[in-house]
């Protein structure tokens, strides 16, 4: 397996090169020259396995030589090892025919644990085979710090540094970044919003005198990796559902489009999915876009759902590159268009995305609403970003399909607002109840690359 960059101008790598790339060196993700594709019958034999073995099932054909059999099981195993539910990812009904896929039982309590653990392991094993180390810089509105903190604190071959927005992150989750006590982890409070961080984080990986200088790599999900074993849940969930003999559907709350991208994938690979529904809160560009056809940068509005205040959704070039049939010119001229603001999709670009998904918007009160009346009618507490997707799954999902919600973390990370609308304050799992009384270790950034560059150095382990 071999892969190429979205804007067609960087080295095509193999699954180890991409993993620890990240961003191609042109600007551009890396995607899958090919995307295999399952019979019915494998569909049908993945029914009945272990989260592990169709984990092990869905990405060994992506992975190549990198790691052999017994190594990559022995890796899957290691990284969810650690989650608190034997299933790994299970399914509440909510209501006829629509169901929440919990994704928070990992150490962080969010679905970003699926990817995260897997992929501390798979740079654990990498880098220790080739005696070298590298520095791993992400962007995070809040969950995909955490996870990647937490998957990578302590180990030997890496120095982790998170940006993450001063101020606009729960407590929780910044608690989450900045309470671990290892020495080669680093929280970084930076001002500005997610959008500042993740222009920051590009900044650096495109200065390739710094990169190469630091041995950067990234773990947000610009990298294929984290994509990559988003995928494994679809394929549980939906089998689980029987899609061996029909279709589901799905609805993800998103920001950076990463995780709907993996239910893309998952299609591509023959699972049989009816719609993919995009859900999105007041940060709308994504529903913007699907419907109009217009990408244009707005103002980020902070939020009660702050893992989804974003307004330029890395993952959607990969969207984009799909839906142009693969045109690396067109995405380079779409991304030079953004970097002055935005563009404006032709419509059969337009259409092609609008074939694959379908979108919805929820306010901040609608999320509220949603919250209290779904606790009240069901005793399941949603956090306000499970919340938007379910609000949104109800309004489009068709009563002849079965509709499954991704619940993309635990209501104790977000217990401000999940009191507000209940009542109720979500207590913090065994592991965590200790959170508030830990001392915190931060740094406070400005927006500004060179000073965060000289951080980043000054903070590498020698």
């Amino acid at each position: 397996m071999r892969y190429i960059s979205t804007r067609g101008s960087a080295p095509v790598l193999s699954f180890e090169d991409a993993l620890l790339t990240g961003l191609a060196r042109d600007g551009g993700l890396y995607v899958p020259e090919t995307i295999p594709r399952f019979s019915d019958k494998d569909l049908a034999d993945m029914a009945t396995m272990s989260y592990e073995d169709v984990a092990f099932k869905v990405m060994r054909p992506f992975i190549g030589d990198t790691f052999t059999d017994t190594e990559f099981t022995a890796l899957i195993d290691k990284a969810y090892s650690g989650f608190n539910h034997v299933v790994r990812a299970p399914l509440v009904q909510l209501d006829q025919g629509h169901f929440l896929l919990e994704l928070f039982h990992g150490p962080t309590l969010a679905f970003k644990d699926f990817a995260m653990q897997l992929i501390g392991q798979m740079f654990q094993a990498v880098l220790s085979r080739k005696g070298e180390r590298v520095t791993i810089v992400g962007a995070t509105s809040g969950d995909t710090g955490s996870a990647a903190i937490e998957a990578f604190r302590g180990l030997d071959n890496v120095d982790v540094f998170i940006l993450f927005p001063h101020g606009r992150v729960s407590d929780v989750q910044r608690r989450q970044m900045t309470t671990p006590v290892e020495s080669n982890v680093h929280a970084l409070a930076m001002d500005g919003d997610f959008d500042d961080c993740q222009a920051r984080l590009k900044d650096m990986f495109n200065d390739h005198d710094f990169r190469d200088a630091v041995r950067l790599a990234g773990v947000n999900s610009i990298n294929w990796g984290r994509v990559l074993a988003q995928v494994v849940y679809y394929f549980t969930a939906a089998l689980s559902m029987g899609a061996c003999d029909r279709k589901v559907s799905f609805t993800v709350p998103t920001g950076n489009f990463g995780d709907i991208f993996a239910g893309y994938i998952a299609r591509e690979m023959g699972l049989p999915i009816a719609d993919l529904v995009i859900a999105t809160n007041q940060n709308d560009i994504l529903h913007r876009c699907l419907t109009t056809g217009a990408y244009h940068k707005g103002a980020v509005h902070a939020s009660i759902s702050p893992s989804m205040d974003i307004q330029v959704s890395s993952n959607f070039e990969r969207a984009l590159y799909f839906a142009q049939g693969q045109d690396s010119d067109a995405i380079r001229a779409l991304m030079d268009d953004l970097a002055n603001g935005g563009f404006d999709l032709g419509d059969n670009v337009l259409r092609s995305l609008q074939d694959t998904y379908k979108s919805g918007r929820v306010s901040e009160e609608e999320t509220s609403a949603t919250i209290k009346e779904f606790y009240a009618n069901t005793g399941e507490l949603l956090c306000p970003h499970s919340a938007i997707g379910v609000r949104v799954a109800q309004a489009l999902r068709d009563p002849a399909t079965p509709m499954i919600t991704l619940a993309t973390a635990h209501p104790a990370k977000f217990p401000d607002a999940v009191e507000a609308a209940t009542g109720v304050r979500p207590p913090l799992p065994d592991h965590m109840a200790d959170l508030f009384d830990r001392d915190e270790r931060v740094t406070r950034v400005s927006n500004d690359l060179a000073s965060l560059k000289d951080i980043i150095k000054g903070g590498i382990a020698q």
